[in-house]
């Protein structure tokens, strides 16, 4: 069911705050995906949230906060959801195929998050920029994490190899969403994922496996 008519259910009806909260952001996140933020207009955001400026200026004073709410809560999907295909499985292997399986479902979900974070019309605001940039970081930093953990590079080196294998998770990710690629979502990600395996497991290991074979 669509924001536009969950919000003429709740015209006129009286929301507990969270929950008119929630439902603000739910119609903004489709008219910044839709429109851009620098299009969009409160006056649009109200209408498909079925509210009332007033309404909506009580939760968020003006659309930069609003738009920042947004990103906040966006940036916070895309961490956990590389911290959880990150703690999944102990195999390095399958690490890499959750964590490019992540990507792709994040960038696949029908709200469009993902635009706030990889493809905003706002990165010149300073607000904006930096918050893509942590949220970048922190992905990268767990990434980052393991890699070290696991093979004898620097904290900068494996940090340098995380944002890399990140910027190629998600930037084929996109690619695949924006042609409408006739690969299924999960085999479009798997070869990504063997791209990605075949690069990293070239970095010796620092405490290799029992059974690995000299």
């Amino acid at each position: 069911m669509s924001v536009a008519s969950d919000a003429s259910r709740s015209r006129g009806q009286r929301l507990p705050r969270r929950e008119r909260r929630a439902q603000l952001l739910d119609a903004a996140r489709e008219v910044f995906v839709a429109q851009g933020y620098h299009a969009a207009a409160m006056d649009d955001i109200a209408e498909a949230a079925g509210v009332s400026k007033p309404v909506l200026y009580q939760h968020f004073p003006g659309k930069l906060d609003l738009y920042l709410a947004l990103l906040d809560a966006s940036s916070e999907a895309l961490v956990a959801a590389i911290r959880k295909a990150l703690a999944s499985t102990s195999d390095n292997k399958l690490r890499v195929q959750a964590t490019v399986q992540a990507y792709f479902d994040f960038v696949d979900d029908p709200g469009g998050a993902f635009r706030l974070i990889f493809e905003s019309d706002l990165t010149n605001e300073a607000a904006v920029r930096e918050r893509v940039d942590r949220t970048n970081d922190q992905c990268a930093e767990l990434v980052s994490l393991v890699i070290a953990q696991d093979t004898g590079l620097t904290s900068e080196e494996a940090i340098l190899l995380a944002a890399g294998l990140g910027g190629l998770a998600q930037t084929a990710a996109r690619r695949w969403l924006r042609d409408g690629s006739a690969i299924p979502k999960d085999a479009a990600a798997a070869l990504v994922s063997t791209l990605s395996w075949r690069g990293i497991s070239r970095i010796p290991l620092s405490h290799p496996p029992a059974d690995a074979v000299g």
